[in-house]
């Protein structure tokens, strides 16, 4: 009997009444609808059975009677196994029982859907608002239907963040949402006595773009992997696919295989120049910047790569539902070859500089400790999980694309610290380097000539539940897509790696000194949104002002027609 025949009897089994259906279109996903009142008591089951917690979905649910839906996703790891527990409720009664007391890492999933559904949680530990602002006005929930995904809120003045009590004795200091040691805007409030940091308040979501929203509302199917890869500035391709992989587990297509290694491919090029571009940071954010500039001089030719096989730096423009949009032939496989050759021979060097660098060790080791009972409760992911002794990776735990046909290590650290981090990010470079080479002699031996993608000719049904994970440089990044009518999904749900690694940065932060902040923070790589609107700036005056949405495609259309 497989794991998930096992699971599912279990749970019809305990839940009895309160099981109402299950149902799963690939071996390896399992989707569950039970009554509310079970939700704590079957994701205490799956925990029980050796589940991680990933993160939940909540969404406005068209099809039954306009209830209001909960998903919450876990993952079995060593059985390569996802599930998904869904419940409804009324909009009368908008009550969940919270996961939060048990599953710390569930906090912000819940805290979430307060403020964007309306939902109540309860016995949840800190209701307190996550996404929407501190003026945004009572009884406008963006993620209702009813709200326009345009709504321009009123504006407030003089409106302070709503901090907690710092503890006694110790003092605040904000770091952001604007600060040197900050790429991105957020705002902490540290608190200290005298150097040594005694706890941390995080508030975040300052430039939230409703790129969710715009999905069920205003983009087709094939139009969201291009948004879904502006969604950060690193992660392109792991978004793109991972929507991709979403839809197509949801309608049953199966993409050729010459695409999954091509998609596999671009996956691991954007994990060679993340880890880069963060070595970098993190030698900036020590002082050393003879790190920063060796680190991004070696990453610049992975960009130029990334440019010569897709037209662009960053955004490649590569994906779409049912596989690829370009080729890698063998004239770019052996330009890949090429710079993935003078990449390492780059890395190596550079390792065995910072590898004798006492001054890095002096202020990597031992900082940003997290003990790995922490890690698992926090559901870290990525690096920062790797480094604290958590032997999880999507790309072996759950095969995607063609990482099924690949051999690579796990690189996994015990230190608990910055210094693990920087460990297992350098390592995964010269990884990425051996899957990439593996992939290019599987296009080469086997699979020349074979199609880009195949043709979709029948509408997606709608109804239907994907998930979908990938392993992102920063760490595993999840996908919930319900299909919708119209040519697009009735909710997306996009979980980042940073999403949980943050909510573990106060404990990362204890008991450690101030100056240690900026690494600390850095090492988690935090990825934050910072692109939500466009401004017009006149030189000459210095005056400013923001472009509407109709001044913007205007704009667009004249400098289109000019090109």
């Amino acid at each position: 009997m497989s794991r998930k025949d096992e699971l599912l009897n279990l749970l019809k089994d305990e839940l009895k009444g309160n099981f109402l259906a299950a149902s799963s279109l690939e071996e390896n996903r399992l989707f569950i609808d039970i009554k509310k009142e079970a939700l704590v008591e079957t994701a205490n089951q799956l925990m029980r059975a050796g589940a991680r917690y990933q993160m939940g979905v909540g969404y406005e649910a068209r099809k039954n009677g306009r209830g209001l839906a909960m998903v919450h996703t876990f993952a079995f790891d060593a059985d390569s196994l996802l599930v998904a527990i869904r419940a409804l409720t009324t909009e009368d009664e908008p009550e969940f029982d919270s996961l939060t007391p048990f599953i710390p890492g569930a906090g912000w999933s819940e805290r979430e859907y307060i403020d964007l559904l309306g939902l109540h949680f309860k016995n949840h530990p800190h209701p307190k608002r996550l996404v929407l602002s501190d003026d945004w006005p009572e009884g406008i929930y963006p993620l209702r239907q009813e709200v326009p995904y345009d709504l321009m809120p009123p504006a407030a003045e003089e409106v302070a963040f709503r901090l907690d009590e710092a503890p006694p004795g110790s003092s605040i200091i904000p770091f952001g949402p604007f600060h040197a040691c900050l790429h991105e805007p957020a705002h902490f409030a540290v608190y200290v006595d005298g150097e040594e940091i005694k706890g941390c308040e995080y508030r975040g979501f300052m430039v939230h773009r409703g790129i969710e929203k715009l999905a069920a509302t205003e983009l087709t199917y094939n139009e969201i992997p291009f948004v879904a890869e502006r969604i950060c500035g690193i992660c392109g391709s792991v978004h793109s696919v991972n929507y991709a992989q979403a839809v197509e587990a949801a309608s049953g297509l199966k993409i050729p295989r010459r695409a999954e290694f091509i998609r596999t491919i671009m996956l691991e090029i954007e994990r060679l120049h993340s880890h880069l571009m963060w070595l970098g940071v993190a030698g900036h954010l020590i002082g050393f910047d003879t790190v920063f500039m060796q680190a991004w001089r070696i990453r610049e030719k992975i960009m130029w790569l990334a440019e010569s096989l897709t037209g662009n730096r960053k955004t490649y423009g590569m994906v779409i539902i049912g596989g690829v949009r370009r080729d890698i032939d063998l004239t770019k496989a052996e330009l890949i070859k090429k710079t993935l050759a003078e990449v390492e021979k780059d890395v190596q060097a550079l390792e065995k500089a910072i590898i004798k660098d006492k001054s890095i060790h002096r202020r990597t080791k031992g900082v940003g400790y997290l003990s790995r009972e922490k890690a698992k409760e926090w559901n870290l992911v990525g690096p920062v999980a790797r480094a604290r002794g958590l032997d999880i990776d999507a790309r072996r735990d759950h095969p995607y694309a063609a990482y099924d046909e690949v051999k690579f290590e796990v690189v996994v650290a015990d230190s608990g610290d910055v210094w693990g981090t920087l460990v297992v990010r350098i390592k995964e470079i010269y990884e990425a380097i051996r899957i990439i080479h593996q992939c290019l002699e599987k296009l080469a031996s086997r699979l020349q000539g074979s199609p880009l993608a195949i043709e979709i000719e029948d509408p997606i049904p709608a109804g239907q539940q994907g998930l979908s994970v990938v392993e992102a440089p920063r760490g595993e990044a999840v996908h919930y897509v319900l299909t919708g009518d119209d040519n697009r999904p009735e909710r997306w749900r996009v979980r980042a790696p940073t999403y949980p690694n943050l909510q573990a940065v106060p404990d990362m932060l204890l008991n450690n000194k101030l100056a240690d902040f900026p690494i600390i923070v850095g090492s988690i790589d935090p990825c934050i949104s910072c692109t939500d609107r466009v401004a017009v700036i006149d030189r000459r005056s210095a005056s400013g002002r923001i472009l509407s949405r109709q001044e913007l495609e205007k704009l667009s259309r004249e400098m289109r027609s000019k090109t």
